[in-house]
């Protein structure tokens, strides 16, 4: 299926085009020494998957694909299924656009996703696929993708996140020096109330810096209702993810009338009908995951929606260096006021591999060179290579 190509209104059709000759999956893991406890299980340090796709011409476009679980086979699971699913599907085809590849791709494997129901791990890699051929068609086009995809801006802010309630006393000076404008805290489980807790972090963070909280869908519906209204008053910016993502119209009317906070998620939905409907439930932080679901083509459009729609548009993303720099292309491509999550934990596979942009006075400077930057060090990925 060839469709017009509205992200990239600069580039001609030629640049756009395509045609595959190889894809090469790597499945990279960071074992740290303590382990984190989550709702969804045990997480023992950071794993994603990055991608590469060289075209017939040669040139080479980089992108990545969630795998953060199973800590122990999740990223193997990812790369089998780029090598075994998608590579017979890419390599050899010719695409009018990435938009038009990931069109085809997600419609042959609709068949597989009934199949298997894995609508997840397909949905990542197909993800994946997207954000290695955007980054093919910058690096063809010599321009960096956030001016490849319409935008004006070449840097933007971004706020500190996956953070504990009993960090942050010794977090805030790092934060402070960095400059950003925002930090959010992880508040799981629902049997103790939080607002106390929040309203002690908010006082030690003071007027410069504004507090978010995520409950990572840890909360029952009759919890998150207790607890959003504990929080009127407090100066609690959001709450993300109170109740579970795939809980129905009615009860996130419910929790969006109950709440005196704006109400966030995202990370968790997979198809733009299920990002249109949550907005219409009343979110008004809308955080979709490009390396989850969608890369540039599926989450460009939607960002650009959000904005339209009055809604704040803040990208999740918690995994390696191509991710973040894309989810960083992809805001400054968008628009509006959203911030750019980085997590405040060491991450090599953010750090190590691919150059790092500093956060200075709260902004991530983005690289002026094309594609997304500097190709990953191959040498560097070999210390983290698992599969």
């Amino acid at each position: 299926m060839t469709t017009p190509e509205p992200l990239a209104p600069e580039v001609t059709a030629e640049q756009l085009r395509l045609a595959p000759r190889r894809i090469e999956a790597f499945a990279l893991r960071f074992r740290r020494d303590t382990r984190l406890v989550t709702p969804f299980g045990i997480n023992y340090g950071p794993q994603t998957v990055f991608l590469r796709v060289t075209d017939a011409d040669g040139v080479m476009g980089w992108g990545e694909a969630w795998g953060t679980f199973p800590s122990g086979i999740g990223i193997e699971h990812r790369a089998a299924l780029i090598r075994t699913v998608m590579a017979p599907l890419l390599e050899g085809q010719r695409f009018a656009s990435p938009t038009d590849a990931f069109a085809r791709l997600t419609a042959a494997t609709r068949l597989l996703v009934n199949h298997t129901g894995e609508i997840g791990p397909i949905g990542q890699v197909l993800a994946g696929i997207d954000i290695a051929l955007w980054d093919l068609v910058g690096r063809r086009a010599g321009k960096p993708l956030w001016r490849l995809l319409g935008g004006a801006r070449d840097s933007v802010p971004a706020y500190a996140s996956g953070l504990n309630p009993q960090q942050i006393e010794a977090a805030l000076p790092a934060i402070r020096a960095a400059g950003y404008p925002a930090l959010k805290l992880r508040l799981w489980g629902g049997g103790e109330p939080h607002a106390e807790t929040l309203r002690r972090i908010i006082a030690e963070a003071g007027p410069g810096l504004c507090v978010q909280a995520d409950a990572n869908q840890s909360w029952s519906l009759d919890e998150a209702v207790a607890q959003v209204r504990s929080f009127a008053g407090i100066g609690l910016q959001w709450i993300e993810e109170a109740i579970p993502a795939d809980s129905t119209d009615a009860e996130w009317q419910r929790l969006r009338a109950a709440s005196p906070v704006p109400l966030a998620a995202g990370e968790n939905l997979r198809s733009r009908a299920a990002f249109d409907q949550a907005m219409e439930n009343g979110l008004a932080i809308v955080q979709p995951d490009m390396c989850k679901w969608g890369g540039f083509s599926g989450c460009l459009p939607l960002a650009r929606a959000i904005i339209a729609s009055g809604r704040r548009y803040f990208p999740h993303y918690l995994g390696g260096g191509i991710g973040f720099l894309c989810s960083a292309h992809l805001l400054a491509a968008a628009g509006g006021d959203g911030q750019l999550e980085r997590d405040a934990h060491p991450n090599p596979l953010r750090d190590h591999l691919v150059p790092p942009p500093a956060v200075i006075g709260g902004m991530v400077a983005l690289p002026d060179v094309p594609g997304w930057g500097p190709p990953p060090d191959d040498a560097a990925m070999r210390d983290y290579l698992v599969a």
